[in-house]
């Protein structure tokens, strides 16, 4: 039979780093049924008959948030074999009052007094004798950073569970006591135990010497310091992750960048091997196609953010393990709390300029729920990386005869005052009476070990793979399928008409296909905001496979802007060598002309006369601004919908953050669009 033990602690106490040093791969992550808090659950290493449970962190038995409430409850229940009460020896005082009140309770109990390198550092000597005396359970020093007592912990959690003996509570309050009497009793009783059990040394007593984490908190929490040192520190992590010219240094890329470059370039040889695979077996086009554009297109699009959410969450890990974030979020808070949001609602934000896979990873270091849901939908407001080419496109098409720069800026403002105005509105309306109070600790900067770091960051990875990967691989490919196939495909005609031109092929031009019949469906739902037309809408669409897919689906959509003729007259301004380092590698072709220009040329916005049709779908500058609004704000792509389903835990809580973002884009986009024709 299995055993379970739970292990249960304040936060920032190293409950987790416990976990991980009984579990070590051994684990996963799941859900508390019926809530969208996380669990996390595996094996002991050295004996699978012992299932460790990490509980969310809690101060006491008497909850305030939801994760709180889930271990309160969990405890209660008597569902453990164990629980280990994890205690953080630098501050045994405000540790002991949950371990106090779970002695009140008959559950099974053995307590871990943590980070005992440091108690032994500050010279503070802890009697376990007397304290085992005092508390009636087995009391175990540990230092689980390096490792130090976790046998010796298991081996009493062992002897615990096989006793199967049932303790008697401990009896300090009464139970005719109210709640604020209970609690000066039980300081008293903890008071009495660490004066018998504790001994301090004369400075730690005085606090005449200020500790290195009060030292590196005089500059990092300063009034004035604090928030452009946080700029700092948050522009690095940008920058390790999302930068091309780390270090202002010309092409050298970041880790991030570096990582998927790697990955990409792998990954583009494996798709070339295949694609000469299926060439080579006669394979039908549509076979080729699916293959090629659908799953491996899929595949490679889960891969290619792989190498950004570990560079990301091993520096977000490495922030949260030595203590910063806290830091963080009390800096943060003041300014963000006006907005109805954490301090800690900054990051992830922030990161949303880079890429919005990570950012709405990273809204899972927000405890509170009503938070954790805000974040994650104005994250996906933030003009990432894929958007740039949308609005370089449109400024260099609409806005060449005026402020290109200030028209790309001004949609950086307005992302940010749209998150605002809709976590205000959110908060009003759906979170009335719905506080987050800010109590928290500032736990001791620690340097954090490289295997946990490197746990976490793998955790993430995993978690991005087996939740958000089959989301964007199943959506890629359904997508591929209406952008290829229309109803000739299935009785014959697109084949006799292909036949007719020496091919063989049941695949449809994108501009006959299922995606642009539904664009045609869908096209007088955008009238109202300037631009009707089925080609635009069918943009919109493409652009939630990847936004920079609304670039390369323009240029196929307005081919006869992008004809041979336009393609050879345009790169006829190049010189050999230039075309040479554009990627013409034996001279100019129009299949190599058509995939620089849709994939370089549009991206950059470098050409002012491109695609002159789209002027007649989009007529005018504020329809063309309200195009850009609408997809700065709509539905994010599918890896992003992935990222936020892993995170809102539910397809209902998804759902309904995604309605919020297309309903915003909606009516944010009509209002420009209304605007701009009263001032036309």
């Amino acid at each position: 039979m299995d055993y379970i033990v739970a292990l249960a602690g304040n936060p920032n106490c190293g409950k987790t780093t416990v976990f991980n040093d009984l579990t070590g791969s051994r684990q996963h992550v799941g859900n508390w049924p019926g809530v969208t808090v996380e669990k996390k659950e595996g094996k002991y290493k050295k004996d699978s008959l012992f299932a460790i449970l990490d509980l969310p962190g809690t101060y006491s038995l008497s909850p305030y948030t939801e994760d709180e409430k889930i271990a309160r409850d969990y405890i209660l229940s008597n569902s453990s074999d164990v629980v280990v009460s994890i205690i953080d020896g630098t501050n045994i005082e405000r540790n002991l009052y949950l371990t106090l009140q779970i002695l009140e309770t008959s559950v099974p109990l053995v307590a871990a007094v943590n980070m005992m390198d440091e108690v032994e550092k500050s010279g503070t000597v802890i009697n376990f004798a007397e304290l085992e005396k005092r508390l009636g359970i087995p009391v175990v020093p540990i230092a689980a950073k390096k490792g130090r007592g976790i046998e010796q912990l298991m081996a009493k959690v062992k002897e615990t569970a096989l006793q199967k003996k049932k303790r008697s509570p401990l009896s300090v309050c009464s139970p005719d006591d109210s709640e604020d009497v209970k609690a000066d009793k039980r300081y008293k009783f903890i008071e009495q135990i660490t004066l018998a059990c504790v001994k301090k040394t004369e400075v730690s007593e005085t606090g005449r010497k200020m500790s290195i984490s009060d030292k590196i908190d005089a500059v990092l929490t300063n009034r004035f310091a604090s928030l452009p040192l946080f700029g700092l520190i948050m522009y690095a992590m940008f920058a390790l992750t999302f930068s091309e010219n780390f270090l202002f240094i010309e092409g050298l890329p970041s880790p991030g960048i570096y990582l998927a470059g790697l990955v990409e370039g792998g990954w583009g040889f494996l798709t070339a091997l295949v694609e000469g695979g299926l060439e080579a077996a006669g394979a039908a086009d549509w076979a080729y196609s699916l293959v090629i554009d659908g799953v491996m297109g899929g595949v490679g699009a889960v891969l290619g953010f792989l190498p950004l959410v570990l560079v990301l969450y091993v520096l977000l890990s490495f922030l949260e393990d030595s203590g910063y974030m806290a830091r963080v979020a009390f800096v943060m808070d003041r300014i963000f709390r006006r907005f109805g949001l954490s301090g800690k609602s900054f990051i992830p934000l922030l990161m949303g300029f880079g890429c919005g896979v990570p950012a709405i990873m990273a809204t899972r270091t927000l405890e509170s729920e009503k938070d954790r849901y805000i974040t994650t939908v104005v994250t996906g407001f933030m003009p990432c990386g894929a958007k740039l080419p949308i609005f370089a496109m449109f400024a260099g098409i609409f806005f060449a005869d005026g402020n290109k720069t200030l028209v790309t800026f001004s949609l950086y403002f307005l992302s940010i005052a749209s998150a605002i105005v809709v976590s205000l509105i959110l908060n009003k309306a759906f979170f009335k009476g719905a506080v987050s109070n800010f109590i928290m600790e500032l736990p001791q900067y620690r340097l954090p070990t490289l295997r946990s770091i490197g746990i976490h960051g793998w955790e993430k990875v995993k978690d991005f793979i087996t939740k958000a990967g089959s989301i964007i691989l199943v959506s890629t490919i359904i997508i591929w399928a209406l952008s290829n196939f229309n109803i000739n495909s299935f009785n014959g005609k697109n084949l006799e008409a292909s036949a007719a031109e020496g091919e063989s092929s049941v695949l449809a031009p994108m501009d006959d296909s299922f995606l642009a019949s539904a664009g045609k469906v869908i096209a007088p739902v955008f009238k109202p905001l300037g631009f009707g037309a089925w080609r635009p809408a069918v943009g919109v669409v493409s652009g939630w496979i990847a936004k920079e897919m609304v670039v390369v689906t323009f240029a196929q959509l307005y081919s006869e802007d992008v004809n041979p003729e336009y393609l050879a007259e345009y790169f006829s301004q190049f010189t050999d060598e230039e075309l040479g380092e554009m990627g013409f590698e034996d001279g100019y072709d129009y299949d190599t002309a058509f995939g620089v220009y849709s994939e370089g040329v549009l991206f950059e916005g470098a050409d002012d006369k491109a695609l002159p049709a789209l002027k007649n779908d989009i007529r005018t500058k504020h329809a063309a601004y309200a195009y850009m609004v609408f997809n700065l704000l709509c539905m994010p792509c599918f890896a992003a919908v992935g990222a936020m389903k892993r995170e809102l835990k539910t397809w209902k809580r998804t759902m309904s953050g995604i309605g919020v973002q297309m309903l915003s884009a909606y009516v944010i986009a009509l209002l420009i669009n209304l605007i701009g024709s009263l001032f036309a």
